[in-house]
């Protein structure tokens, strides 16, 4: 996500406003002793804080990620989300376009402050021919350049979102690889499984436990059901139908995840977590932006189990795959999947959010 703010491809209108709402963050955040002190502070957001801050000691205390100043301050932003990624496909694929930055290398979304903005530049990339995603971001990691504070565009969340979003985003401050996003999600996601696993049976009653273990299983059935019609798809584009054809079978594909869902749904008992997300007009982006981040979380718990769940030397194992370069990378994590037992474990974003 720093790829928000350090500009990019010489549009220097894109730089302002990445720059600018960073600096508008760093400018409200306030130290979080001070915001709980303060007589004008909910009683609800003091519970959020202090949550949050038990979390923050345990993931440096318990989880060896860095003990540093981010969330430790609070910003509040007035707003529903702190960014809004532009996701985009071409209309019969299902790869997401990248764009490159100084730093992050090359991501696969844009990320605007202002949802207009967003909008805006998504209705550009449609002109074009684009299929787009728009997506509100609850929170980002600026990979330790600055002092990431907690931020109540993700603090009204329930707690387990709270925390989980702390432990992810910490993460991204031990390992990060320019232009491998599949790579830095993954293990950002798998270091978050792993944090919650341990924070709930060191602090969760077994009816937090429960809670958490039902939001997790609804995710993986969520995400399962979008990667099935993802690759549907690809096999779709991928044959040789002319492409009116393809247009209409990828028409029948998307009713056809819409249906499966409101079946899912009612599995659930009408759990309503994820209506937002299919209430918007489903496309390849969409699809893919969901999908894309979680393929590799059982290479890495793989070798989290073989580094004896010791995560100070997971840590370095996994900056040791990182250096390698992209093929013999992609080779050892295609390796360390093949070992892994069972299903994947996934995780995605809280239920109308997207992940960073």
């Amino acid at each position: 996500m720093l790829a928000v703010f350090v500009g990019g491809c010489g549009n220097f209108g894109y730089y302002l406003q990445s720059a600018g709402g960073q600096l508008e963050i760093l400018s409200l955040a306030r130290p979080v002793p001070q915001v709980m002190a303060d007589s004008a502070t909910s009683p609800e957001l003091r519970v959020r804080l202090q949550v949050a801050q038990e979390a923050r000691e345990f993931a440096s205390r318990d989880l060896a990620l860095p003990d540093n100043r981010s969330y430790r301050d609070y910003a509040d932003l007035q707003r529903p989300y702190v960014v809004w990624n532009v996701f985009a496909t071409g209309e019969l694929s299902t790869r997401l376009k990248e764009w490159c930055f100084p730093v992050a290398g090359c991501v696969s979304y844009r990320g605007y402050f202002a949802k207009a903005d967003a909008d805006a530049y998504g209705d550009g990339l449609r002109q074009e021919g684009y299929d787009v995603f728009v997506s509100g971001v609850p929170a980002y990691s600026t990979l330790g350049w600055f002092n990431d504070p907690l931020l109540s565009t993700f603090l009204r969340y329930p707690d387990a979102e709270v925390v989980r979003t702390i432990f992810h985003e910490l993460a991204h401050q031990v390992v990060y690889v320019p232009d491998d996003s599949v790579f830095n999600e993954s293990f950002a996601t798998t270091v978050e499984m792993e944090g919650m696993r341990r924070w709930l049976k060191h602090t969760g009653s077994d009816q937090q436990q429960a809670v958490y273990r039902q939001m997790q299983e609804r995710r993986q059935q969520f995400i399962a059901l979008v990667i099935k019609h993802r690759i549907q798809l690809e096999q779709l584009y991928g044959s040789s139908l002319p492409d009116e054809e393809k247009r209409a079978g990828k028409r029948r594909i998307l009713e056809g995840l819409r249906a499966e869902y409101g079946a899912l749904k009612a599995g659930w008992g009408g759990y309503p977590g994820y209506d937002r997300w299919f209430a918007q007009d489903l496309g390849n982006a969409q699809l893919a932006s969901v999908a894309a981040y979680t393929e590799l979380v059982p290479a890495f718990q793989t070798l989290l189990a073989r580094d004896g769940g010791e995560l100070p030397r997971f840590y370095r194992s996994v900056a040791g795959v990182a250096r390698l370069p992209k093929a013999e990378r992609d080779a050892r994590l295609a390796e360390l999947a093949g070992g892994a037992p069972g299903a994947a474990a996934v995780s995605a974003p809280a239920p109308g959010a997207a992940g960073s």
